[in-house]
């Protein structure tokens, strides 16, 4: 079946990352019937969440989302609220626990570009979130444990009754995915 592919990358990175790059090589090498984007989400949270919409809007084939870290975050937002598939990497969960770290200025990791976060944009991002996560049936979840940034238990907890792909050991980058991509694509309906 025909699908538009959306991923979207965590904070402070970007679509040349490695788990985009992996991704993107896979499917598009394998799978015809899908249209893979991977956009360059902006740093400030109300410019990345309109490039979403935007993205959905110009979408050729039903849309799944795919998202790592706070990009994770976004794609079960957005699943949610489409009532589609999603799957989500290490991600980040409401509500943001701890983000307030990120406060002042940043640096994005693959770019270099510094943008600043303030107290209203996290209590934007914070809005975008559900108490209880009600899409766990169109959900896959791959978590490692040795996630260094965010605690998998909680994300377990939190996706409850989602598909859950547990890794012992790994890291917030997610060393597991070349040993998922088959997974990935089957679940979200690829063939």
């Amino acid at each position: 079946m025909n699908r538009t592919v959306l991923y979207f990358h965590g904070f402070a990175s970007s679509s040349n990352s490695n788990k985009a790059k992996v991704l993107k090589k896979y499917i598009s090498e394998n799978y015809k019937s899908a249209e893979i984007i991977i956009p360059d989400l902006d740093n400030n949270f109300k410019l990345a969440v309109s490039q979403i919409h935007i993205l959905i809007n110009r979408a050729k084939y039903p849309i799944v989302f795919v998202g790592s870290s706070l990009g994770g975050y976004y794609a079960s937002y957005f699943s949610t609220k489409l009532k589609t598939k999603s799957v989500l990497i290490n991600p980040a969960i409401p509500p943001l626990k701890d983000f307030e770290i990120y406060l002042g200025e940043n640096e994005n990791y693959i770019t270099g570009k510094k943008f600043t976060i303030t107290p209203e944009d996290i209590r934007y991002i914070r809005k975008m979130s559900y108490k209880k996560y009600t899409n766990a049936e169109n959900t896959y979840v791959l978590l490692e444990s040795g996630d260094e940034v965010l605690k998998y238990k909680e994300t377990a907890k939190y996706f409850r009754g989602s598909y859950l792909d547990i890794i012992y050991g790994g890291s917030h980058s997610y060393e597991s995915l070349d040993e998922k991509l088959k997974n990935i694509v089957n679940f979200i309906g690829i063939h």
